[in-house]
């Protein structure tokens, strides 16, 4: 957790696979979206190999540096190159253990996929089992979609909450907006985001600088964002104001820097237009 009181998080997104290219990585971009909206803030992001010993060392230093949520993607399937979880026990000193509600989850899964016709055999082979290996004292997270259970792990004598989801983003999705999201609502509280993004008329990012500059010493609070965009008719500039935090302060503070930027466009004889909120 940050000084200003700010929950912090990072990401660890796991797969030889995105190292080498094949793969891209969209679920740390989604994750960013998400914990920005719960008004968290994503302090670092990585890709990893499947190599446990290199993902035990970065959770180890992760650790140290107490955000108030880490999160894995990738590395929980059957197979021989899915570690995640074995690098997570090494990087907390914890077993692995088989944990009944994970069998659970995966033994309900597979029964159902054997009934849709999607699997020949709903058995629990050695290789599905190993799905329900977790570390000790794991929570084992309901995955509706896919086979493997997501985990969370509150961390001894620190603030972190470790979770590792899925790498297949549906199951990712799946498992952060239904069975992750009493602890979201433990960890992020009621926080609240807002971003409001004007499209400038000027082709020129440096004659906003002095502007923008101004504005954000004024407004401190507020992140203030400009990024050239091409359109139709020509190369435009967007600057976006985002902001979190409690919902009544955020909505009024982003709306008096806004207003002010707004004016001070119209000094200058830039024309601007307001992006519908996403």
């Amino acid at each position: 957790m940050s000084e200003k009181g700010e929950k912090t998080a990072e990401i660890f997104a796991i797969g030889n696979e995105l190292l080498l290219g094949i793969v891209q990585d969209t679920n740390t971009h989604w994750l960013c979206r998400r914990i920005t909206g719960l008004g968290g803030k994503v302090r670092r992001a990585f890709l990893l190999p499947d190599e446990p010993e290199v993902v035990a060392e970065e959770l180890r230093r992760a650790l140290q540096r107490k955000p108030d949520l880490v999160v894995t993607t990738g590395g929980l399937g059957p197979t021989q190159d899915d570690k995640t979880l074995e690098a997570a026990a090494r990087a907390l000193d914890l077993p692995l253990e088989e944990h009944p509600q994970a069998l659970a989850i995966v033994e309900r899964r597979y029964r159902e996929l054997f009934e849709q016709g999607r699997v020949d055999s709903p058995a629990l082979t050695e290789a599905r089992r190993k799905m329900a290996r977790l570390p000790r004292g794991a929570l084992a997270l309901d995955n509706r979609v896919g086979t493997a259970p997501g985990v969370l792990l509150r961390v001894e004598g620190a603030p972190t909450t470790l979770v590792c989801l899925p790498g297949v983003p549906s199951e990712l999705y799946d498992i952060w907006e239904n069975a992750l999201q009493p602890h979201l609502e433990r960890i992020f509280g009621k926080g609240f985001y807002l971003e409001r993004t004007l499209v400038v008329e000027v082709n020129d990012e440096s004659r906003l600088a002095p502007l923008l500059r101004e504005l954000q010493q004024r407004w401190p609070q507020v992140y203030i964002k400009s990024r050239p965009k091409g359109f139709a008719e020509g190369l435009k500039i967007l600057v976006t104001l985002a902001m979190s935090g409690e919902r009544s302060a955020v909505e009024r503070t982003l709306a008096g820097a806004l207003s002010e930027l707004k004016e001070r466009l119209e000094a200058e004889g830039l024309p601007a237009l307001e992006l519908p909120r996403a």
